[in-house]
């Protein structure tokens, strides 16, 4: 592996969790030369924005985390990310740090955080086979297999725009989910301005509420000061009346000292009403603020309710976003499986799938296998196809009914064959055929609600 002095940001981040589509890789062969060093070409999403850290590793296929990297190499940032030349990247990789086995390796894009943003196709480090294989078929045989190259030619079309219509819908997902998360942000920042405004004007109110407590206490002790200063006078009055009634006739000054005492009399009692008052008006203020809390607590929590509801509708559009996904990968696999099985039939009758003539003549042209020199046709053309030896034995699966060449056909494309025709639930892992895919959205949405 390569030797670096500082490793690349890692995590152990599942595959479920990737997203796979913001970078593509671009022109990435079969296979390497061994010896030679290997340029990478990719392309930035326009939801994709590089940041310093990010690297391009190089991984055996049948990883599980970013932390099972052979080598890798730090992104280059482009200086301006709107130009059409900044979405065009490449890194190279020396010979020296490349695998020297055969096994099948791929492209990966990690960012900075060390999770996986783009994966390539398969390929291999190998050397080139030279020996040319010769197959010695008839022409029947051959019709037969240009006639299913035609067809597999015309499902590898459909796949691709299937797969063109898919990674648009991942596109929009994606669009809408960063459109989601925008406004989940402005309701948090919403969110945190009134709960400092609710703490705000709680710690004013609780402030007044103490200050109103301690004019309380100031007003009852005087109040309790008033009451026994009227007690007081009270008595004085008692006494004063006493001495009154047997100094009727007294002294005027006693008389003027005991209008005086009413008039004091009459002032305290008057102040002991208006502070009666006061205080009521003071508790009817405090209920009032004990009302505008609960207002704004209810305010509170009808936002965080709110706050909630977006974020299980934020939840379930991730979901959706990854059985797309999946959906997309499931695709491309088999779109490889055929290529390969494309490729090996071709091998078989040493032809190059470049250079496969897309016109097949049919039997609307005249019939399959007459030449088209004679005006009557091969009188010998049907002994020929029943004497010769079959030299591909063919094997039908037992699922979806396609025939096969046995010889091609191994346990391995077996296997991946009948992957293609299962949905597999990424919740419970129940299984479903590939012509129930409608039960198997309903049974993924189910999982949701």
């Amino acid at each position: 592996m390569e030797e670096t002095l500082e490793d690349p940001p890692t995590s152990a981040v599942l595959l479920d969790h990737c997203h796979f589509s913001q970078v593509i890789f671009n022109s990435v062969e079969k296979f390497y030369v061994p010896g030679g060093d290997v340029t990478c070409y990719y392309t930035l999403t326009q939801h994709f924005i590089p940041r310093r850290k990010d690297w391009i590793g190089i991984f055996r296929v049948g990883w599980k985390t970013t932390r099972e990297y052979y080598t890798f190499m730090w992104v280059t940032l482009p200086i301006d990310l709107n130009s059409e030349s900044a979405k065009q990247q490449e890194v190279q990789f020396k010979a020296y740090y490349l695998p020297k086995d055969d096994e099948y390796y791929q492209f990966c894009y990690v960012d900075q955080d060390g999770v996986v943003r783009g994966a390539s196709i398969p390929f291999q480090f190998r050397p080139e086979n030279e020996e040319d294989i010769l197959v010695v078929t008839t022409q029947g045989e051959v019709e037969e297999i240009e006639q299913h190259n035609k067809e597999l030619c015309k499902e590898n079309q459909e796949l691709k725009d299937s797969c063109v219509s898919l990674q648009k819908q991942n596109s929009d997902m994606q669009a809408e989910l960063h459109k989601k998360e925008e406004e989940l942000e402005t309701l948090k920042s919403t969110n945190k301005k009134l709960e400092q405004q609710v703490k705000a004007q709680k710690d004013r109110w609780e402030t007044e509420l103490l200050q109103l407590k301690e004019q309380n206490q100031k007003m009852s002790s005087e109040n309790e000061k008033m009451g026994v200063r009227v007690d007081q006078l009270q008595a004085q009055l008692s006494t004063q009346e006493k001495e009154m009634e047997k100094l009727v006739r007294g002294d005027q000054d006693k008389t003027e000292q005991l209008e005086r005492l009413k008039k004091e009399n009459s002032q305290l009692l008057l102040t002991l009403t208006q502070q009666g008052e006061y205080q009521k008006k003071l508790e009817q203020t405090v209920e009032q603020m004990k009302e505008e809390e609960m207002t704004a607590m209810k305010k509170q929590q009808e936002l965080t309710d709110e706050n909630s509801g977006l974020s299980k509708t934020l939840n379930e559009n991730k979901i959706i976003c990854n059985v797309l996904q999946r959906e997309k990968e499931r695709l491309e696999r088999e779109n490889d499986l055929l290529k390969r099985e494309n490729s090996r039939l071709l091998s078989y009758m040493g032809l190059d799938f470049d250079s496969l003539p897309y016109q097949v003549p049919t039997s609307d042209q005249g019939g399959a296998g007459q030449n088209p020199g004679l005006v009557y046709g091969n009188p010998y053309s049907g002994i020929q196809e029943s004497s010769a030896p079959s030299l591909l034995a063919m094997r039908r699966c037992p699922t979806c009914k396609s025939d096969f060449a046995d010889g091609i056909f191994d346990h391995t494309l077996e296997q991946q064959h009948m992957q293609t025709l299962c949905l597999n639930c990424p919740v419970c892992d129940k299984t479903f055929p590939a012509k129930e895919k409608q039960i198997f959205e309903d049974h993924v949405f189910c999982h949701t609600l």
